[in-house]
C-alpha cells in the first residue's frame, strides 16, 4: 500500500476510534487479559502499536482483525486507558467497509448454530462482520 494510503487510512482509524495511541507504554496488560490471545497472530498491544507507528499493511491482511471478541477486557485492564478495543474495531470496520469484503452474511447462521451458543453472540458477530 502506497505511503499517502496508509497515512489516510491510519488517521481514519484514528478519527473512528477516539484511540491516543501514543499513551501506550507497551506494558502488555491488555494481551494478558485477552481470551483471544491464543488464537491473534497479533495481540492488543502490537495492533496499537502497528497503528502508532503507520505500520498497518500487515493488519490489513491478519485474520486477529476477526478475532477480536469486543469483549473489552483490554479496555479494563489497561492503566493509560488506551482502549485497544476500539482501535481493533475501527480497524475491522475499516477492512471490511470495502464491498464484497464482508466475513459473515446472513447465509452463514444455520452452521454456526450451536446449542452451547448463546444467540447474542451469533447477532452480535453478524453485526460486527455486517459493518
Amino acid at each position: 500500500m502506497e505511503k499517502n494510503k496508509t497515512a489516510a487510512l491510519r488517521e481514519q482509524i484514528l478519527r473512528a476510534s477516539g484511540v491516543n495511541p501514543k499513551k501506550c507504554m507497551r506494558c502488555g496488560k491488555c494481551s494478558g487479559t485477552c481470551p483471544a490471545y491464543d488464537e491473534m497472530e497479533y495481540h492488543p498491544h502490537q495492533f496499537v502499536y502497528m497503528v502508532e507507528t503507520g505500520n498497518i499493511e500487515p493488519l490489513l491482511h491478519s485474520e486477529s482483525v476477526y478475532k477480536c471478541l469486543s469483549c473489552f477486557a483490554c479496555v479494563e485492564r489497561c492503566p493509560r486507558g488506551v482502549e485497544p478495543a476500539k482501535l481493533i474495531e475501527a480497524l475491522c470496520a475499516a477492512v471490511t467497509r470495502p464491498q464484497g469484503a464482508n466475513h459473515m452474511t446472513p447465509d452463514d447462521i444455520p452452521a454456526l448454530l450451536d446449542e452451547d451458543l448463546p444467540q447474542q453472540a451469533i447477532v452480535s458477530a453478524l453485526r460486527k462482520y455486517m459493518k
